[in-house]
This record gives C-alpha cells, structure tokens and sequence, in this order.
C-alpha cells in the first residue's frame, strides 16, 4: 500500500498550475513587454529560494467519472522566498487568467498572504496586476447575487504597516482594490509604458464622466509620477525587482529588529574638500545638493525616494559607515527649497516611515520656510507643513540637524525638534531668524524707506548693517547654536553619532506610538 498515485496526482496538478492562462495568454501577455507572473518571482527573488503556498487552489473541470479534465489555477500566486538572504513573503497577480481580476480562491489567497507577513513578522512585496475586489461582472451572472463592498484582509494590510516592510509593483494596468494595495506600501514602483493605475478604468470614467481617455492619458506615469501616488518610475520591470532589493536592504525585517548594518570600505574619517565650497557665499546662487550628499553618505549608498514629486525635499536612505540612514535635504532649484504642499506630505509620510521602522535621519537643512503665494495659500500648505512638521515632533528616532544655509519661519524651525538633544550642528553658510533680512527689511523699514529721498540708498545701507547681525558666530555667542562646523568634518561627525544612535535604538524597538498612514 502506498501513496504514490496521490503524490503522482499533486505533480501532475502543479504542473497545471504552472501553465497559468495558457500558452496563448502568456504569449499575449509576452508580446506586451511583461513578464508571466512565476518568471516576476523568480526575476526578483534569489535563485532556488521561492517556496509555493496554495498552489492547488483554483477551479477544476472533472468529467463524469469524478476525473480532473482541466484546471484554471487561481490567478494569485504567493509564497516565501529571499531576497539577498533574507525571508520575505511575495504575492504576485496573474493576469493571464481571468485579466487578474479577484474571482475564485484568489481571495483567500491574498487575505493569507498578508496573514502570513503579519504573524511571521516578514516584509512582504506584491506584485500587482489586477482589477477591483470584486471580480468581473460576468461573475454576478455566475453567482446569482452581489454583496455589500468590503476590502478582504484590509485590517491585515492596514496591521502590516505598522509591522513589517511593504512594497509594491504596478506591473499592469490597475484600478480599483488592485491599485489601492499598490499605494498602501511603504514604497511602491511604476514602469514606464506597462504601469497604468486607476480608481476605475477608461470605460467606466467614459461612462460616468463622458471623458475618452487611454489607459496611459487616465493613469500612465504622466499621471501618477508626480503626484506622489507612486515613490519612483523606472524603465523596466527588471529595474523595479532592483529597486525593491535596494529599499529593503535599508530597513529591518520587521518593528522588533535593528535596519543590518553592512561593512564598509569608504573611510569614515573621510574629509572631502569640495565642502568647503559646496555653498556659494553669494546667497542668490544656487548649488546642487545631489553632489553634495556623496561626499558626507557612505560611496553608493544613496537611494532616492519619491524624486519625482514634492522637488523641493529629497528624500532618501544613505549609509554611514555601514549604518542605514534617513536622509532629508533641500533641492533649492526646485521651489527654492521651501516646504510645498507636496514637498510637505512627502516629508511626512518618509519621517513616519523612519520612525516606523527605527532608522536615525540626517536632515541637511536650507529651508527658506513654508512656500508662500497666492497658490501656495490655495494648495494648502499650512495644513499640510504643520502636518509634516508635526510628524517630526512626534518622531522618537534619533535625528541629526545639519544647517548648510537657510533656517527661516515656521518651516525651518520645523525640521528638528529643538526641544529634545536632537544633534544641531551649523555651517558657516548658515543663516537664519524669523524671515530672510532682505524680505523683512522692506516690512520693518516700510515707512522709513517710503520717506527717503534716496530709498535705494538707506536700503543698502540698512542691509549692509544687518549683514553684521546675521552673522552664525553672533548666535554662537549667545548658544542660540550649539556648534558651527567646518564643513569638511560633516561625515566624520555624522559617522559618530550614528555610532551613538544605533546604541540608543534597542529602547525603541517594537510599535511606535504613532501609526504610519499610506
């Protein structure tokens, strides 16, 4: 007596499984530039390493006799593999059966697929190329009925921020529930003539609204790419596996953990002598803060987030001398560095999300303040700058506070918490106060200069007297800052405290009090 006839079975099942939509949809799916979803996994995770979950589940077809003629597997394919190493779980759509849309044992499958990041505390990448939650309407044909809308294992998805690593491919055309579990991630990726995302498609929104749109017109990259829906656009799906290696490598496997620290050869004492004129002294010429970060963050490390949206903040992780760091600094070509509307809910999701998973950040500042303008006022960005600022008062990581230029009004003022030891250290670009002199001169002097015979004359004047004033050794002198720095000792300083940080860190570990919110 044996088993073997019940194994030859359970082969003989995989094996149809792997078939997934057949040879013609897979050929079609091909033909698109896209990958059929088991060569996604395997593309993105380490080679021999992927171990299958519900591989059977799906819908059989059995002749009269009871015999299995024909199998259409369930188009979600998930389990555990590694991903340099480490354990993740993975999820990932098939839309060459049923156009990935959520009919059949899918559900289940999802909904454990979250469980099971949830309770074994492992990241979780999906690859998504579905529909809504609901499936095709042909299936209400099928049923017989419909039902009251719910998001299946939403509150594992929602519980799995808080907890774990989450990040998300759109490998496909998007909409509904499939596009909302891209966009509940900590980080989430787009590629470039395949992604489209939407709350509905093109028929529907033609349908309701009378708008004749494409897929790439409704919610291609054009779309999506700067309106922080999705953190970075690339170019190929290959790319969007790296990019996904290249996030995780940053964080831990989950809350309970430390971010790995990885070894290093780039010197940690390292003076690079281009800082010492990295900033121009005259304040109206700009520099480029992107060639600035590799001299102070460990050599190819640097990995920016969200560089399309919200210009005016780069938000990145770095290394220091092998430590995983935050990095927020200022793009002054874009905005002039200010605090958008956009700028300000990038910074606020990127602190939480620092803060969630216990990374210390560096916030190189030259922040000019909350932007200003009619437009400005009309987007918001009081709410929205408070809001940012908010989450960094409430961030309980360590946070080191570089000023390379400009520390005006409530939006500089915002970028650290000033009332705890937070680290604050000044170059001697630094200026700073309640608004830039130049602005301010003509709200203070109003009057005087409206009275003058020569009101260019006392202007210069005035500034050339202020100028004094502002000096960052005037404010040394009173401690208003603890330390100004030669530049050049910017990565040597950075390399011991992130020393320090990381020992301070193991207090912290577990559930942050404040959420991290999508």
């Amino acid at each position: 007596m044996s088993w073997e006839s019940e194994i030859n079975e359970l082969r003989y099942r995989e094996e149809l499984a792997k078939k997934m939509g057949g040879e013609e949809r897979v050929a079609r799916h091909r033909s698109q530039g896209k990958l059929p979803v088991r060569e996604k996994i395997d593309k993105l995770l380490d080679p021999g390493s992927f171990h299958e979950t519900g591989a059977l589940a799906g819908t059989g077809i059995y002749d009269e006799n009871g015999e299995l003629i024909d199998f259409t597997p369930a188009n979600f394919v998930m389990g555990t593999g590694r991903i340099d190493g480490r354990k993740v779980v993975i999820g990932a759509d098939d839309f060459t059966v049923r156009g990935g849309a959520m009919d059949g044992a899918v559900t289940g499958k999802q909904i454990y697929a979250e469980l099971m990041a949830n309770e074994l505390k492992l990241p979780i990448v999906r690859l998504v190329d579905g529909t809504g939650g609901g499936g095709s309407i042909k299936t209400l044909i099928e049923n017989g009925d419909t039902y009251v809308t719910v998001l299946p294992g939403w509150d594992h998805v929602i519980d799995n921020l808080q907890k774990v690593p989450v990040a998300a491919i759109c490998t496909g055309s998007v909409a509904g529930l499939g596009a909302a579990r891209v966009s509940t991630s900590h980080f989430s990726v787009m590629i470039k003539d395949i992604s489209q995302m939407f709350a509905a498609g093109p028929l529907i929104v033609k349908f309701g609204l009378g708008q004749d749109l494409t897929k790439e017109e409704l919610g291609g990259i054009q779309v999506h790419g700067s309106n922080g829906v999705i953190d970075n656009i690339v170019n190929s799906e290959e790319e969007a596996f790296q990019q996904i290696r290249n996030f995780l490598s940053y964080l831990p496997k989950n809350v309970w953990e430390l971010p790995p620290v990885s070894d290093t050869s780039d010197d940690k004492n390292r003076r690079d002598e281009n800082l010492i004129s990295a900033i121009p002294k005259n304040r109206r010429k700009l520099y480029k803060i992107r060639k600035i970060l590799p001299m102070i963050f460990d050599k190819d490390t640097l990995f920016e987030m969200g560089s399309t949206f919200g210009g005016s903040m780069i938000t990145a992780f770095a290394r220091l001398n092998g430590y995983p760091v935050g990095v927020i600094a200022p793009d002054v070509y874009k905005d002039g560095g200010a605090m958008t509307a956009e700028s300000s809910e990038k910074l606020e999701r990127f602190v939480d999300l620092c803060n969630t998973f216990h990374l210390p950040i560096v916030n190189l500042v030259d922040n000019p303040g909350l932007a200003v303008g009619l437009q400005a006022e009309r987007k918001g960005t009081l709410r929205k700058g408070v809001s940012a600022i908010a989450a960094v008062y409430q961030a309980k990581i360590p946070i080191c506070e570089i000023i390379i230029r400009r520390d005006f009004g409530v939006g500089g003022a915002g970028m650290s918490n000033a009332h705890g030891l937070n680290m604050r250290y000044a170059w001697p670009s630094g200026v700073w106060g309640s608004l830039p002199i130049e602005g301010g001169l003509e709200v203070a002097y109003k009057r005087d200069l409206e009275a003058s015979d020569d009101p260019e004359a006392l202007r210069a004047a005035l500034l050339k007297k202020l100028e004094k004033t502002v000096s960052p050794f005037r404010t040394a002198e009173k401690f208003g800052i603890e330390e100004i720095i030669d530049p050049r000792d910017t990565r040597p300083l950075l390399c011991e405290w992130i020393k320090d940080a990381y020992e301070l860190l193991p207090q912290q570990l577990g559930f942050t009090h404040y959420t991290y919110r999508p």
